[in-house]
C-alpha cells in the first residue's frame, strides 16, 4: 500500500493490445463527466423551487435558507475532504464523496418538509465539496504541467454543461414523473459513475493499462517531487505560506462573481426591463462564453510553457487577462440593450473562466502531490464562504434600492468588476518563488 492509501497494482503490461492510447485523457474525461453529475445533482432543487415552494408553502426566505445550508456544508466540506483526498488517496477519497451524495440525491424524496430537506440538502453540500479537491489532486497525479491548464479546464467545464443540461433531464423526469423520479435519477448517474471510475483510475505509476511511453512521460515531470513526504503537510504550516493565500485569493475573489452571475442572472435582466423569453440569447451565452474561457486558459497557458516560459509567468499572464476582463461588468450600468448586455457579460465570463482555471491549476502547479487537495479545498472554502457573503449582499442592497428601476444592480455589478482585479493584483504578489520555494516546501514556478 502507498502512502496515500491507493492500493498497488501489479506493474503494468508490456502487452500493447491491453493499453489505452492517450489513457490520461480519459482521466480527464471521467472527472468532467463527474463534475457534470455533481451538477446536475445540486441543480435538481433550484429548477424544482417553483413547484416544492407551492406544494411545501415556502416562501422566498424559506428557500433562501435551504440555498445557504448547501453552500455552508460546501465551505466546511471542501476543506474537509481536500485533506481526506490527501491522506487516503484520489480513488478511494472521491469514491467516498460521490458515493456519499448520490445516496443523499436518491433519498431527498424522503423528505417532508423545510427543516429535512435543509438537512438533506447540507448532507448534499458535504459530499459535493470533495469534486474540486479529488479532481485537482487527480490532474496534478496524471498531467505534465503543460497539459494541466487544459486538463483542468476540462473538467472545470463540466460545471456549465452540467448547470445547462439539468433542466431537459430534471424538468422532464418531474413533468412525466412527478418529483421522487426527478430526484432519484440524478442520484443514480452518481452510481453508474462510480462503476467506471473504480475500473479505471488507478496511479500512472500502477496502471495496467496505460502504456510506458505516456508512464514515462508523466512520470518524468514528478521526479522534482521525490522522495514523497509521509504525511500531508499540516494546515497550519500551510496557512503561513504566502502562495496558499495568493491560491485561496485567486478563487474566493473569482468564484462568487460566477455564482451570482449564474444565479441572479435572469432577475438582473427583469431587472433591466428586458423580459425572459426575448432575453434567451442573454441567458445562454454567457455560459458558453465561460466554457470557451476556461479551454482558452488552459490551452493558451499550457502553449506558453512548451514555447519557454516559466510557469508562473504563463499562469500569471491568464490571471492579468482574467483580471481585467470580468471588470467589464462595470460598463453594463450605463446600458438596458439586450445585445450590449449579452456581449459584456458574455466577454466578462470568458475572461473569469480564464481567470478560475488558473485558480483551479495553481495548488497541482504550486504544491507535491501530498498536499494538492489540502489546498484545493482551503481555497474552495474560501470561495464558498464569500459566495455567502456576495449573496447576502445581493438580498440586502437590491432591496434597499427597489426604487432605482433599470439602476437596481448598478452597485453589485460594480463590485463585481473590481474584486476579480483585486484578487489579481494579489495574486501576482504572493505566488511567487520565496524562501519556501528554495527550502523545498512549495515547487518553485
Amino acid at each position: 500500500m502507498d502512502i496515500q492509501g491507493e492500493a498497488s497494482n501489479p506493474a503494468p503490461s508490456s502487452d500493447s493490445a491491453r493499453t489505452i492510447p492517450s489513457l490520461r485523457w480519459w482521466i480527464g474525461g471521467i472527472l468532467f463527466a463527474s463534475t457534470v453529475i455533481n451538477y446536475i445533482d445540486r441543480q435538481t432543487l433550484s429548477l424544482l423551487a417553483p413547484y416544492l415552494k407551492q406544494d411545501y408553502h415556502w416562501s422566498n426566505t424559506d428557500y433562501a435558507n435551504l440555498v445557504i445550508a448547501f453552500r455552508v456544508a460546501y465551505s466546511i466540506g471542501q476543506t474537509l475532504n481536500g485533506r481526506l483526498m490527501d491522506h487516503i488517496g484520489t480513488k478511494r477519497g472521491l469514491t467516498l464523496t460521490v458515493l456519499w451524495y448520490s445516496i443523499v440525491s436518491v433519498l431527498t424524496p424522503l423528505a417532508r418538509g423545510l427543516h429535512s430537506f435543509m438537512g438533506f440538502r447540507f448532507f448534499l453540500g458535504l459530499g459535493e465539496s470533495g469534486n474540486w479537491p479529488g479532481a485537482t489532486k487527480a490532474v496534478s497525479e496524471w498531467f505534465p504541467k503543460q497539459e494541466r491548464g487544459l486538463a483542468t479546464a476540462l473538467f472545470d467545464s463540466g460545471s456549465s454543461i452540467g448547470g445547462a443540461v439539468a433542466p431537459f433531464i430534471v424538468l422532464w423526469l418531474y413533468f412525466r414523473w412527478g418529483t421522487r423520479p426527478a430526484f432519484v435519477v440524478p442520484g443514480l448517474l452518481g452510481f453508474l459513475w462510480l462503476i467506471v471510475w473504480r475500473w479505471l483510475y488507478h496511479l500512472p505509476q500502477d496502471h495496467p493499462r496505460i502504456s510506458v511511453a505516456e508512464r514515462q512521460m508523466i512520470l518524468a515531470d514528478h521526479k522534482e517531487d521525490e522522495p514523497p513526504a509521509k504525511t500531508p503537510a499540516r494546515w497550519r504550516d500551510l496557512l503561513k505560506l504566502p502562495q496558499t493565500w495568493g491560491t485561496i485569493i485567486a478563487r474566493s475573489f473569482t468564484d462568487p462573481v460566477w455564482f451570482f452571475i449564474a444565479d441572479w442572472f435572469p432577475i438582473y435582466l427583469v431587472a433591466k426591463g428586458i423580459a425572459l423569453k426575448s432575453g434567451l440569447i442573454a441567458v445562454w451565452i454567457p455560459f458558453i462564453a465561460a466554457d470557451l474561457g476556461n479551454f482558452f486558459s488552459g490551452w493558451l497557458s499550457g502553449l506558453l510553457i512548451k514555447r519557454g516560459w516559466s510557469v508562473g509567468n504563463a499562469r500569471k499572464a491568464l490571471v492579468v487577462f482574467g483580471g481585467c476582463g470580468v471588470a467589464l461588468l462595470i460598463p453594463t450600468i450605463f446600458t438596458v440593450n439586450l445585445y450590449w448586455l449579452t456581449l459584456l457579460f458574455a466577454l466578462a465570463t470568458f475572461s473569469y473562466a480564464s481567470f478560475t482555471t488558473i485558480a483551479n491549476v495553481l495548488p497541482s502547479d504550486l504544491y507535491k502531490n501530498e498536499s494538492v487537495a489540502t489546498v484545493s479545498g482551503l481555497s474552495g472554502t474560501g470561495a464558498a464562504l464569500g459566495t455567502i457573503v456576495v449573496f447576502e449582499l445581493a438580498g440586502h442592497l437590491s432591496d434597499a434600492r427597489i426604487a432605482t428601476g433599470t439602476h437596481l444592480f448598478d452597485p453589485l455589478m460594480i463590485i463585481a468588476g473590481v474584486i476579480p482585479f483585486i484578487g489579481m493584483i494579489l495574486v501576482l504578489l504572493l505566488v511567487r518563488n520565496t524562501k519556501a520555494t528554495d527550502q523545498g516546501l512549495v515547487r518553485r514556478i
